[in-house]
């Protein structure tokens, strides 16, 4: 969904410059006089040709070069601030618009990341916001530069010959027109090799995450041909890329030199008809010379303009997404009770299909009762869970929370109230204690430190060289899958929540390590409300009511004693689990 508003490219990019327009004009300004010190050379060769060495003047002419090399020192250090403070400019507002981007995505819903490839978002916030620091930088100072120079080339020109000038200038025009025609082709290709790359990052991202899976599986070659079918995508792209480019730069080349061509045909005829004497021809070939560079860099530069629009487009369309809306009266409330109702709900995941994955869904879980979640997969039963810390948006009804709308609370408010401990457990490239800290960073050390006692993984941890100080790795690979659950447990323990959601929390324990935490668990939701998702159910008999979830919705209901007397859905899942104990 997009913002109704929206600001022209252009202006959005230009105000972040605002916060470094101190830098920017002192950039600005160095590259001003940079150009003007180009245009002192022809017309001091002029004078020097002309009148000083004709008239034998050597001190005027050793002023003159001497001159020459002051500006030239004072160019070198002009540079060195382009060079240094120019670049700074472009990196802070690189910084910025990191910053600004990373924040906006930590705010969008969940949707967004289902449809979205992370290697694809990485590359939004790498390489595009590169590409955008470059433009930021070089965009503004040579193109202000070029046309600084353009201009004061006309002006001198046109004092030694105007009409010469006319003739002469009367050919940028069509190099004008061209590059307009080659915009809007170079701008698709531009785009099109950006989205390719993308995917390459994406498709890079998800091999070397799932590396171990892929050695397991000995599927290396399939990885390998599924990446060179990106990259030969990739290939394809950039070469109509370049294609367009040589197109561009061929014909730009062409028409520069061109311009020689046109001046010393016609400056030669003016010569040859004592139109202008030698000093005035050599001054307006160099004049040309000093012309030429100038559009030579636009068109070098043109590459970097649609990189930089190109990927500033791309950040722009994350930036338009419209971030999880709160309630405008939202409340905020210090501490829930837990009181849960589910009221004919109904939520389908964004597809074409619009199939809904719960309809028409009603239940109540009273506060500080145990209910627990089975049935077969593809019931809904993780997308439930998902609903109450309002992850996603309902389609259809109402979910209250103590009698609170959820779409009326404060959605931090809310995610405060509840813990939650998954069966795919995420851990953050740092610490244990980081990781388990992420329950409440404001916890003192101690509190930690219970916390980890109650997850059964303190004892584990004092016994690592390096204690609560281990680096876990990317995504916890340096621990085992029950030692990463224990870990995403004690989280639980530390937020001390009135909400808890269990969904398959003991899914990656062995049945000795899943004995000893029972127990915690069970202290842990005393007092509190619990939803337990669990296909093991052995981990649900002491639930306080227990509800079969499938397809169809709720199809049962009750005690463990109850659902196994009913003989129905339960019962059959329970003797299947258990046929061979």
């Amino acid at each position: 969904m997009k913002k109704t508003k929206k600001k022209s490219l252009l202006k959005r990019f230009v105000a972040y410059y605002k916060p470094h327009r101190k830098l920017f004009a002192i950039d600005m300004i160095c590259a001003f006089i940079i150009s003007v010190f180009n245009l002192v050379y022809p017309f001091i060769t002029k004078e020097i040709i002309n009148n000083y060495v004709p008239n034998k003047l050597l001190e005027s002419m050793l002023i003159g070069v001497f001159a020459l090399l002051a500006f030239y020192f004072v160019k070198a250090v002009l540079n060195y601030i382009l060079q240094y403070w120019g670049h700074l400019v472009g990196v802070r507002m690189q910084a910025d618009m990191r910053s600004e981007l990373f924040k906006h995505l930590q705010k969008l819903p969940f949707s967004y990341f289902d449809n979205n490839k992370t290697g694809v978002i990485m590359s939004r916030m790498t390489n595009d916001l590169f590409e955008i620091s470059e433009l930021a930088h070089h965009g503004p100072e040579d193109v202000f530069l070029s046309l600084v120079t353009i201009v004061g080339a006309f002006i001198m020109l046109a004092l030694i010959n105007v009409y010469l000038t006319l003739i002469v200038f009367a050919f940028i025009p069509l190099i004008v027109i061209y590059v307009m025609l080659m915009h809007k082709r170079m701008a698709k290709a531009f785009t099109e090799c950006r989205v390719v790359q993308g995917e390459i990052n994406a498709d890079i991202e998800s091999a070397i995450s799932g590396i171990r899976v892929s050695r397991a599986y000995n599927s290396s070659a399939h990885e390998s041909e599924k990446f060179e079918r990106g990259n030969l995508n990739f290939v394809k792209a950039k070469s109509k890329q370049y294609k367009v480019m040589g197109e561009f730069f061929s014909s730009a080349t062409f028409f520069l030199d061109f311009l020689y061509f046109v001046v010393l045909l016609g400056g030669g005829l003016f010569f040859y008809f004592g139109k202008i004497d030698a000093g005035e021809f050599t001054a307006f070939v160099l004049y040309i010379s000093v012309l030429i560079t100038p559009i030579r860099t636009l068109a070098n530069i043109y590459e970097q303009i649609q990189n930089g629009a190109t990927g500033f487009k791309r950040f722009c369309e994350i930036m338009d997404i419209e971030t999880e809306q709160e309630c405008e009266n939202a409340v905020r409330p210090d501490r829930l009770t837990g009181d849960i109702v589910f009221d004919d709900v109904a939520f389908g995941y964004e597809s074409e299909d619009g199939v809904k994955v719960i309809s028409g869904f009603s239940m109540h879980v009273p506060a500080g009762k145990t209910i627990a979640l089975v049935g077969p997969s593809g019931g809904g039963k993780t997308t439930i869970c998902h609903l109450i810390p309002r992850f996603y948006e309902i389609d259809a009804g109402k979910i209250t929370i103590d009698g609170y709308d959820l779409k009326e609370l404060d959605r931090r408010a809310l995610r405060d109230n509840i813990g939650l401990v998954q069966q795919d457990v995420f851990l953050f490239n740092g610490t244990i204690k980081e990781n388990i800290a992420y329950g409440d960073f404001e916890a003192s050390d101690e509190q930690i430190y219970e916390a980890a006692k109650k997850a059964n993984i303190h004892d584990y941890i004092m016994q690592l060289p390096d204690g609560y100080d281990t680096q876990v790795g990317e995504r916890g690979v340096k621990l085992s899958g029950g030692q990463k659950q224990r870990v995403s447990i004690a989280r639980a323990f530390l937020k001390n929540p009135p909400i808890l959601i269990l969904d398959e929390a003991t899914s990656a324990l062995d049945n000795a390590t899943e004995m000893l935490i029972q127990d915690a668990l069970y202290k842990l939701s005393e007092g509190r409300t619990t939803i337990v998702v669990a296909h093991r159910l052995s981990t649900v008999k002491n639930a306080d009511e227990i509800i079969v979830v499938t397809k169809n919705g709720i199809e049962e209901r009750g005690s463990h004693e109850q659902l196994i007397q009913k003989g129905g859905i339960y019962k059959t899942l329970y003797d299947y689990q258990f046929k061979n104990a």
